[in-house]
């Protein structure tokens, strides 16, 4: 088969290189097509003799660029003969199904989507219903597998989307081994970092953004009358970090709170940590939290679609993204908890989504 990938953001390519090598091992043939000017698709995919492409859709909606991606894309399939060309990031996926829509006919061309995440979710702002609803509603038509990796997603897509199969595939795979049994001097690590030995060590990794709301974190910590012992280690950039120090220094948390920025160590650092923090806003199927679970962690996170996919009170607590005394209260109940027999648990937990597992599940998608 020759399968072409389409996503508005190069990046996104890293989490696919195992399905990727897979396909390429059975004989397959793989390119991608993505507006890859903001970040880079990962240097694998040369090197595995895959062709990328340029498009000019754009993560807004209403940007001229989208249009001509649409043109673009039908001009790709009149000298391209794919058999499947499979679509991630939602406006990338829009224009590639609307450029499709005859094609599929024509060639016998097969649509893939996945969503990572609908835009359009149980508490989400209006406005992300009345944009992106419809436009999926319209695209799911001539969608030939609409693939999702939440149960919330799954079940409104079959009771509300119309493609022509609806598939569930647990993430997008997760390496295990690369976060099963780190081998780090957990005392000199903390050192490296400032965090004592004897601390109980919070960690959060992602972006610095409202969607991420480490904010909460800060503000639960606060609120903490015994916190002298509590150290929170934030790994990530973002337009909020300078926001984040400004209150840090504010509220006197410069000797417990420590921003890292962007990391290539994250493995080792979750290794020292005793507890994982996620209060994000909305998500599909968090990787942060499943890599956490990996490394054997409790998981103290928001209760919202995805999350809710992963953690159950045997392995963390969930708490509401919009209440510091809530988020407060959680951590403080982890205090009390077996958290080696909760981590334990996430580690059981987290091995459906692996990448061992989601591989053979995507080679069948592909395949049948």
């Amino acid at each position: 088969m020759r399968i072409l990938y389409i996503t508005t953001i190069g990046a996104t390519m890293s989490f696919f290189q195992g399905v990727i090598r897979s396909l390429l091992d059975a004989g397959h043939s793989v390119d991608i097509a993505t507006n890859d000017t903001e970040r880079e698709v990962p240097n694998c995919y040369k090197q595995w003799g895959c062709r990328i492409l340029t498009l000019s859709c754009s993560r807004v909606p209403f940007r001229i660029g989208n249009v001509k991606a649409i043109s673009q894309i039908r001009n790709l399939f009149a000298n391209e003969h794919y058999d499947i060309v499979h679509c991630h990031t939602p406006i990338a996926a829009a224009c590639t199904r609307i450029a499709c829509r005859k094609l599929r006919k024509k060639f016998g061309l097969k649509v893939f989507y996945t969503a990572h995440g609908f835009h359009f979710y149980r508490g989400a702002p209006k406005k992300n219903w009345l944009l992106y609803y419809p436009i999926e509603k319209l695209c799911a038509r001539y969608t030939d597998k609409l693939i999702t990796i939440n149960q919330e997603d799954y079940v409104f897509a079959q009771n509300k989307l119309h493609a022509r199969e609806i598939c569930y595939v647990p993430g997008v795979g997760i390496d295990l081994a690369r976060f099963e049994n780190v081998q780090v001097n957990r005392a000199a690590k903390r050192r490296e970092i400032g965090v004592p030995e004897d601390a109980f060590l919070l960690i959060s990794v992602g972006e610095l953004s409202e969607r991420k709301n480490q904010i909460l974190i800060l503000q639960a910590l606060d609120k903490m009358a015994n916190k002298e012992n509590i150290h929170y280690v934030v790994v990530g950039e973002g337009p909020l970090r300078s926001a984040y120090e400004d209150y840090i220094k504010e509220h006197q948390l410069q000797d417990c709170v420590h921003l890292l920025g962007y990391r290539t160590d994250v493995a080792e650092l979750y290794s020292i940590a005793d507890l994982c923090c996620f209060p994000s806003f909305h998500e599909g199927l968090p990787v942060a939290v499943m890599e956490a679970m990996a490394c054997g962690l409790p998981i103290v996170c928001s209760r919202i679609r995805g999350n809710t996919d992963l953690i159950n009170n045997e392995g963390g607590i969930l708490f509401d993204p919009h209440d510091v005394n809530d988020c407060c209260q959680s951590i403080k109940a982890i205090l009390d908890r077996d958290i080696q027999l909760m981590g334990k648990k996430n580690r059981d937990q987290v091995k459906q989504y692996s990448i061992e597992n989601v591989i053979p599940t995507m080679i069948y998608i592909y395949e049948s």
